[in-house]
C-alpha cells in the first residue's frame, strides 16, 4: 500500500474497531490491514493501537495521527471533486448521527430524500442517546438536543423542543388533572431514562426554578415505552415535544402543567468546520438544515 492507502487502512481500523472488520469495510483481507498498520507503526516509530485477544484501542499517539489522517484525506477528497467540476453529483458516504427516536421520526425521512436526489451518495446512520464525538468517531454531522458545549465544531439552529409531561385521557378521567408540579406526589410516574434520569424533574413558576422530586411506579429505559406506557392509561410522563407531537394532536396523550414548563431545549446540527465539510456532507446540510427549519414540531 501507498502512504495515503495505509492511512485510510489505519482510519478504517479506528472507525470499525478492529482489523477485521476493517478489512471488510476495505474489502481486502484482514492480514492486508494489520501489515499496512505494522507498516505504518515501524515507519513512525510509535505504537498507534493497543492489541488484546479481544480488543483493538488506539493509543493516545494512535489519537492524535489519526484526527490528522481524516483532515488530509478529507482534504484529498475535496480536492477529487473539485477537478471533476463545481456541478459533479455528491458521491461517496456521509456519515450522520442523532438521538434514536430523533433519527427515525426526523432524519431518516430526510436521509431517503437525500438518496434519492443524488443517486451515487450513501449515508451511514449512528442513532445512539448519547453524545457522539464528530471527530473521533468519523462522523460527518450531527443533530444536537439540547445546550452544546464548546467545540471546533459549527452549529446551525433548527429549532427547539419543549419538555412535555403527558398522560392518556383516560388516565386524567380517573386521577385527575394535576394542576401544579407538587400534584405529583399524589399521581403514577413513569420515568423516561432516555429524557429524565434524574428522579427530580424542573420546573419554572413565575420566572424562577422549581425542582420537585418525583417518585416513579414505572421506570424504562427508552422514550417509547415510556409513550407507550402512558398512551395506555398507566399515569403520566414526561418526555420531549417532539416525540409526542402526533399522540397530542389525534387525542392519544394530553399535555399538563403546561404553564410550568421549563425553557425551551435548543436543537442544532453540528459539523466539521469550514472546508472539510465537502460536496456530499454539504449537500446533507442544506437539505437537513432546510427540512428540520420548516418542520412545525420543532418551532
Amino acid at each position: 500500500m501507498d502512504r495515503l492507502q495505509t492511512m485510510a487502512a489505519f482510519v478504517a481500523v479506528l472507525d470499525n474497531g478492529g482489523f477485521a472488520a476493517a478489512a471488510r469495510r476495505l474489502g481486502v483481507s484482514p492480514p492486508v490491514v494489520t501489515r499496512a498498520v505494522a507498516d505504518l507503526e515501524e515507519r513512525l516509530g510509535v505504537r498507534l493501537f493497543t492489541r488484546t485477544t479481544r480488543v483493538v484501542r488506539a493509543t493516545e499517539a494512535g489519537e492524535r495521527y489519526g484526527l490528522d489522517c481524516r483532515r488530509i484525506l478529507a482534504e484529498i477528497d475535496e480536492a477529487d471533486e473539485a477537478a471533476a467540476g463545481m456541478h459533479a453529483a455528491p458521491r461517496g458516504t456521509v456519515q450522520i448521527t442523532a438521538p434514536v427516536l430523533f433519527g427515525r421520526l426526523h432524519v431518516m425521512p430526510i436521509v431517503t430524500a437525500y438518496l434519492e436526489r443524488y443517486p451515487e451518495a450513501d449515508v451511514g446512520c449512528l442513532f445512539v442517546d448519547r453524545v457522539v464525538d464528530l471527530l473521533g468517531e468519523g462522523v460527518d454531522v450531527g443533530i444536537r438536543i439540547g445546550e452544546l458545549a464548546d467545540s471546533s465544531l459549527q452549529a446551525v439552529a433548527v429549532g427547539r423542543v419543549r419538555r412535555v409531561v403527558c398522560a392518556a385521557p383516560s388516565y386524567l378521567r380517573r386521577h385527575g388533572t394535576p394542576r401544579s408540579p407538587a400534584d405529583l406526589a399524589r399521581h403514577c410516574v413513569i420515568s423516561a431514562a432516555g429524557v429524565t434520569p434524574s428522579t427530580v424533574w424542573a420546573f419554572t413558576r413565575g420566572g424562577a426554578a422549581e425542582r420537585v422530586a418525583v417518585r416513579p411506579r414505572l421506570a424504562v429505559s427508552s422514550n417509547d415505552s415510556a409513550i407507550a406506557a402512558a398512551e395506555a392509561g398507566v399515569g403520566l410522563t414526561r418526555v420531549l415535544s417532539y416525540q409526542v407531537a402526533e399522540a397530542i394532536d389525534d387525542g392519544r396523550l394530553k399535555p399538563v402543567l403546561v404553564a410550568f414548563e421549563p425553557p425551551p431545549v435548543p436543537v442544532h446540527v453540528v459539523h466539521r468546520e469550514g472546508r472539510h465539510a465537502v460536496r456530499r456532507v454539504r449537500a446533507f446540510l442544506d437539505l437537513v438544515i432546510a427540512r428540520l427549519r420548516a418542520d412545525p414540531s420543532l418551532g
